[in-house]
This record gives C-alpha cells, structure tokens and sequence, in this order.
C-alpha cells in the first residue's frame, strides 16, 4: 500500500466515527426543530432492532451527558440540577440530562429532541428512575423490558435448556408489548422483514466488534481501549442495526487488520499492556489517558467496551428465520452479559490476563455511578486471590470536575508504574 493509502487507512476508524457523530447529532436537531418523534434509549439494551423498525430516531442520554464533560461544560449542567434540589451524590450523567431538557435540549453537539417514549431495561438501577423523570415531564410511555440476570456468579442458564427457554419466552413478550406501544406511538404497522434487515446489519455490526476486541490481543495493540475504543462503542450504540454502522465495523476490522500485518501499534514504545475496568474519567478525558501513555502503558482491553455496549462484544448472530425469537435471545444473552461485565469482571479477567498478554488492571470506581463501583473493590482483592497481576485502584468521576483530583491521580498512576518496572526486574533476574 502506498504512503497516501497508508494514512486513508490508519486512524480510519477514529476519523469516521467522529463524523458519523457529528451528523447523528445534526438529525437528532433535525428532529427537535420539526417537532418529531423520537424515543430515549439506554446503552444497555437500547431496543434499537424494534424502534428502528418504526423510524424512531435514537436519543442516548449517556452520550449526550458524557459529552458535556468532554467538551468541559459538565460543571454548568450539574450546577443547574443540583440548583433545582438534585443531591450532589447522584448519577452525573442524570443531573446533567436534567439540566438539558430544562434548557429545552440545548446541547454542545445541537439541539436535542423531547421523547415521545422512553425504553429501557433493568440492566441499571438508575434506568428506571431516570426514565420516571421524563415520564413526569413529558407524560410519555415508558416501556422496561426486565431481563432476567445471573442469579449466581458464573452460574447462567444456557441456551436450549428448560430456564433459558422460559427467560426468553418472559422477553419475547415484553418486545411483543413494546411493538404494539411503537404502533399506537407512530401510527406504522409492525414491518417483519424490516426487521431482518435490520438485524442483518447488526449481525454484521456485533460480528465485526467482536473480531476488532480480538484483534487487539496482538503486540503491539492496534487501538487504545480507553480512548479510540470510546468512539467505537459510541459508533456501537448509535448506529446500530444501520447500513452505516454495519460499513462502519467492517471498514474497522479491515484497518485493524492492515495494522496487524504491518506490526503497527498505538505507541511506539509499548512497555506495559492494561486492562481498564470501570468508566473514564471524562472531565480530563485526554489527560486522564496520558497519565497511563507516559509511562508506555496502553489499555489494549476494557469491560467498557463490554457492557457499555449492550454486551456486542459477545458477537450475537440473530437467526433471521425466526427473527422475533432470535431477537429475545439476543437481548437476553448480551444484556445478562452486559451486567455480568459490570458485577463480576473478575471472572473472564482470569482468562484474558493470559491471552492479552496483561502486565497490570486499573479499577477506577466513580462517585457517580454505584452501579458499577460498589463492587469494584471486592473484585480487585477476588481477581488478586486468582491470579499474580498488578493492579491500580484510583477514584474520581465520569462528570464532576470537582471530585476529580489530577495530582492525587498522578501520584497513584507513578507509583503504580515504578511498581510494575520493579516488578519487570525482579522477573528479568530471576530468568538469569
């Protein structure tokens, strides 16, 4: 390939996603200046398959808040909430959506458009009452397809036995309930080849995401997880059951396997390879990920990249026969994974130690979201008791400057590095 058509393709994946953002949020303005439908999703179990059958366009108020932070305007937004009686301890990303609808969608990316629904699963437990605020502002539908979750660690019902059966049937009519929600909503009739089509795309989509988070086993690792992998979960979510975001992941794979062959890597030194387990530190998003590429450490893997996207790195073919059944299926295997990722990390972290050649894993647990951090802790001290890895355990928030201290992190990250270069002597000697 030629030096023009090496430059095309390298970075490809980080370049498009962003533009594919910029033009989701002009339609989502689109939508708010002409006063249409669109319905309020989550990224855990958004339903896309289901409302884009009705043309429902997507807004996911995660998205929406996070970007507040990047864009260092988050401080604004929760002050607003927090003016209004929102408590300080709460979800960030919900005060900041307040915060939004009472600007009447004004948003750093556009305007975003009310919902006309409001859909969501019980994957966390902020869902539900977050939904409920829309609810009592706009006097919409809400619609919450439970899915049934792990009732034990490392203990899930499998397909084809007689309680897999029974969970699916309980999903299968919750989505049949959500289809005659959308039709009333919209005045469409329910379209099941549209619905093919639209899980074909997603089946294109999940099996391409699955080979790029495979891909990144090699060294050096071709993306890093914590940051390009942001914009290709956010690509995940919003397009997904999209001819784009089908092009999108395929396109992706392509370029991460032309940097495979071609031995290229995110850093030019790779010293220490990483696991990231939590959510980013948006408010110092850039900053945050330099504290760890100083020292040549690189996340190459991320339960982020997990359950932030509904659990699609699983891979899930729907079987377009029976499109219905094998959508209940769907939901119910990646959402209950999508939870097990956030609960229980420890457990496939075992595994991937070895096979993405880890040197270190970073908690980092947020005032924001207990959904996530209450059990991190525990989690950190079960993986240590499994396996002789490194570990970093730093706190601070998705959202609020406030808690989030750069030297106190700095001071942590450094001595966690000169422990892991101790670590890497100590090993070299003991070879000799």
């Amino acid at each position: 390939m030629t030096n023009n058509g090496h430059e095309k393709l390298v970075g490809r994946g980080a370049r498009d996603g962003a533009q594919l953002f910029r033009e989701w949020f002009q339609r989502l303005s689109d939508t708010a200046e002409s006063g249409g439908h669109s319905a309020y999703v989550f990224v855990m179990g958004s339903m896309a398959e289901i409302l884009r059958v009705f043309d429902l366009p997507m807004v996911f108020p995660e998205i929406n808040s996070l970007q507040t932070a990047i864009r260092h305007v988050s401080a604004e937004f929760l002050n607003e909430a927090e003016d209004i009686g929102y408590s300080p301890d709460i979800c960030g990303y919900v005060k900041a959506d307040v915060a939004l609808q009472m600007r009447g969608g004004g948003h750093p990316m556009g305007k975003i458009p009310k919902p006309s629904i409001a859909v969501l699963t019980n994957a966390c437990n902020t869902y539900l009452k977050w939904a409920e605020i829309w609810e009592r502002m706009y006097e919409i539908p809400m619609v919450t397809v439970d899915v049934p979750a792990t009732r034990q660690a490392n203990q899930q019902s499998q397909p084809g036995s007689e309680q897999f059966n029974r969970e699916k049937k309980y999903v299968l009519e919750q989505i049949k309930e959500l289809i005659k929600i959308c039709e009333k909503l919209t005045g469409k009739k329910f379209d099941i080849d549209k619905l093919r089509q639209i899980m074909g795309y997603a089946n294109v989509m999940s099996k391409n995401w699955k080979r790029v988070l495979e891909l990144n086993k090699s060294q050096p690792s071709h993306f890093n997880a914590l940051t390009e992998g942001t914009i290709y979960l956010g690509v995940a979510n919003a397009f997904r059951g999209t001819e784009e975001g089908a092009q999108y992941f395929t396109d992706l794979v392509e370029e991460m396997e032309y940097m495979s062959k071609n031995n290229i890597g995110t850093l030019i030194d790779e010293k220490y390879r990483l696991c990231f387990i939590g959510v980013p530190c948006y408010p110092i998003f850039r900053r945050f990920n330099e504290l760890f590429t100083d020292w040549g450490g690189t996340f190459v893997t991320s339960t982020y990249l997990w359950f932030a996207t509904g659990g699609a790195n699983l891979g899930v073919q729907y079987d377009l026969k029976d499109p219905l059944d094998s959508l209940a299926e769907g939901v119910l295997i990646s959402v209950r994974d999508a939870m097990d990722s956030m609960f229980s990390p420890e457990i496939p972290l075992v595994k991937m130690i070895d096979e993405f050649n880890l040197d270190g894993v970073v908690y980092h647990p947020i005032k924001s979201c207990r959904t996530v951090s209450t059990g991190l802790a525990d989690n950190r001290r079960a993986l240590m008791e499994m396996k002789d890895i490194a570990t970093l355990f730093i706190e601070s928030d998705m959202m609020d400057q406030r808690v989030v201290s750069e030297a106190q992190m700095k001071n942590r990250v450094d001595a966690f590095f000169e422990g892991l270069d101790a670590r890497r002597t100590r090993e070299k000697m003991e070879q000799v």
